[in-house]
């Protein structure tokens, strides 16, 4: 590299965006092993940037998990992620949890309860039912996050 190119970029770098140097988001996933719509719900979020931990467990395991998550079965859907201090309850869009993540409510985390056909990893060509992901608070109650038409 020339001298001049390295100076000139050293000198820009304040101007570049710091999205561009902040690390992308680490989301552990907890599902189980058969279950193909949570497989293709994380290759919806691995492809819009966040990095994937899985751990396949039993359907008893998964359900001790949201019960300390404080994820009541209203609340439920068939997997459930943690990124950041947050719960990802099902099929929560990842635009939903990028924006949980820049607006940082004082909440435990997203849901989108059952699994909604249109929601991702519930894609079923054309037919798409409209959604809500809710955002949960400390208390337990929710409120709509996002509405998907």
């Amino acid at each position: 590299m020339k001298r001049r190119t390295l100076i000139l970029a050293g000198l820009s770098a304040p101007f570049i965006p710091q999205r561009v140097f902040a690390a992308a988001p680490r989301m552990n996933v907890v599902k189980t092993p058969t279950c193909g719509c949570c497989t293709a719900w994380v290759d919806h979020v691995r492809s819009a940037g966040f990095l994937i931990d899985i751990a396949d467990v039993t359907q008893e395991a998964l359900w001790a998990l949201k019960e300390s998550l404080s994820i009541t079965p209203e609340l439920a859907s068939c997997h459930t992620a943690r990124v950041e201090g947050y719960f990802i309850e099902g099929h929560v869009p990842a635009d939903d949890i990028s924006r949980l993540l820049a607006e940082r409510p004082d909440a435990l985390g997203l849901t989108v309860p059952d699994m909604p056909i249109g929601s991702p990893g519930m894609e079923m060509g054309a037919q798409s039912d409209a959604f809500d992901t809710l955002l949960v608070m400390r208390d337990g109650s929710t409120q709509v996050f996002e509405h998907h038409a």
